[in-house]
């Protein structure tokens, strides 16, 4: 095998996703070609047929795409390289990732597996390749042996392949609709959202069918609702429920139209936030509290899986609430398959969730679905509302940090991981000997102070998954509390010539 393809192919990992520049661009040129994608998707049919003990002629493979510029051209391909490695694969055209997961456990679709063509919120020039078996997305190690295969056998062939058209949007709409319709058990069993208006901002991806094909279908009003035009360009905001930006234009919207709940999602549909009708915004820390206060009922004492950067409030919260609050590593991943151990250890834990948005339920087959979890909170609004009661008033509770900031320092040496390994291990020697400091234990990822005194806060310093950065977050209970913990670690951060990064 030619050493420079290998690393070609193997450039195009992501965790546990396939991602690259699909178009050339300021950022750079292209690394993510059909030619990738076919020979891609031809290696993933085998690494298919070899987990099932089924020939690659008795693969039935769906095939989806978000809103991006790149979509059709990478589709074509993905098509090519199923046709060629001899599988039988469906075209589901626009439609989002949880969907095209649920495609392989749907009664009305039953897929032995499904390809996702989507970068998630990254730049319009970029694009990637999501995989999934009837048991979830696929592991770091399984993209690792794919990239390998293709690498090896790569498919310069292309023509013209004549793919089955697959409606999987309906039967995915259809799927929750069913969901609504039992969990809000109103008087008007077909239109159990009536009286309701929510107002969805889709970010010109491809979950404005969320709108129209669910909640409209439901008798909810959902005027105001903006961006559910797919454009790959993302004229209006980055389709992203963590960014500032998209996330004030959705409290905006919502306020204006004086509805009773925006919800947002991603590029793809499975990350979602959501903005209640006094304009508070449920994302990150806010909304991991909503579901969790939604869950308790049917869940006392569960356990509660977030990712690492999640707050002492939320913490508090939670155990408010007689949860376990379990942090873990960062990438949604990383949450997901805690959640799906705890589980498998006899205990009960019905959610993974990232603070990006990435959350997944026990009960929806631990998929990420931005749809699913604003179908959780939509119910549940539903319910109170009959009762006289209003959704915010079950995280009345939670508390807010006064003062937050993320700093990324960039790691400007070849043995980036040796390096960053090395400074956390003096952060938490520095950590032990500094008044006012203590480790936080258990911690799975980096180091994580407890910080009490004049000020009280905390602080994680950790290694990036992907790249050169060392992240660090800092959170504080008192206002301008963040410049008094830096005035404190200046002096560590100034030893390392090797990170760069503005204190």
């Amino acid at each position: 095998m030619n050493q420079d393809v290998l690393t070609r192919y193997l450039a195009l990992q992501n965790g546990s996703d396939i991602r690259g520049i699909a178009i050339d661009s300021e950022n750079g040129r292209a690394n993510l070609h059909p030619e990738e994608a076919r020979s891609i998707t031809a290696a993933y049919t085998a690494f298919l047929a070899e987990k099932t003990g089924r020939r690659a002629s008795e693969l039935r493979i769906g095939v989806g795409h978000d809103s991006r510029l790149s979509a059709d051209s990478l589709t074509q391909a993905a098509l090519e390289g199923f046709a060629l490695a001899g599988a039988r694969a469906y075209d589901c055209g626009m439609v989002s990732t949880p969907a095209m997961f649920l495609s392989t456990v749907l009664e009305g679709s039953r897929f032995d597996g499904a390809l996702m063509i989507t970068a998630s919120h990254m730049p319009s020039d970029r694009n990637g390749l999501k995989f999934f078996t009837t048991e979830g997305g696929l592991e770091h190690e399984d993209i690792e042996q794919i990239l390998t295969r293709a690498a090896s056998d790569i498919k310069t062939e292309a023509g013209e392949v004549t793919a089955e058209s697959f409606d999987l949007v309906s039967l995915y709409c259809e799927h929750l609709k069913a969901i609504i319709k039992k969990e809000v058990a109103a008087d008007d069993y077909d239109h159990p959202l009536n009286g309701l208006h929510i107002l969805v901002d889709a970010g010109n991806g491809a979950a404005g069918f969320f709108a129209t094909g669910i909640l409209e279908a439901l008798g909810a009003d959902i005027s105001g609702s903006q961006f559910l035009e797919p454009d790959g360009s993302f004229p209006n905001h980055i389709p992203n429920p963590e960014d500032r930006e998209a996330m004030a234009s959705v409290k905006e919207a919502t306020l204006r139209a004086s509805a009773d709940l925006g919800v947002i999602f991603d590029c793809d549909g499975d990350r979602g936030a959501v903005v209640l009708d006094n304009g508070e915004e449920a994302n990150r820390n806010t909304l991991i509290a909503l579901l969790s206060a939604i869950l308790v009922r049917e869940h006392p004492g569960a356990s509660i899986v977030t990712d690492s950067v999640t707050s002492d409030e939320l913490a508090d919260f939670l155990e408010g609430l007689g949860l376990q609050h379990v942090r873990f590593k960062r990438g949604y991943k990383n949450v997901i398959d805690k959640g799906i151990a705890l589980n498998k250890e006899g205990i009960d834990c019905p959610l993974a969730i990232e603070t990006s948005g990435h959350g997944a339920l026990k009960e929806n087959y631990f998929s990420d679905d931005g749809a699913y979890l604003a179908v959780k909170i939509i119910c549940e609004m539903a319910r109170m509302r009959r009762e006289g009661r209003r959704i915010q008033s079950l995280i009345a509770d939670l508390k807010q940090p006064r003062d937050a900031r993320e700093i990324r320092f960039k790691i400007t040496t070849e043995d980036f991981k040796a390096y960053g390994l090395g400074v956390l291990e003096d952060f938490r020697a520095f950590a032990e000997e500094t008044e006012g400091f203590s480790l936080v234990e258990p911690n799975f990822e980096g180091i994580r102070v407890s910080v009490r005194g004049s000020v009280n806060g905390w602080v994680l310093l950790r290694m990036s998954l992907h790249e050169p950065k060392m992240p660090m977050n800092i959170e504080t209970k008192e206002e301008g509390g963040v410049e008094k913990i830096l005035e404190v670690i200046r002096p560590f951060f100034a030893r390392y010539d090797k990170l760069s990064g503005k204190l």
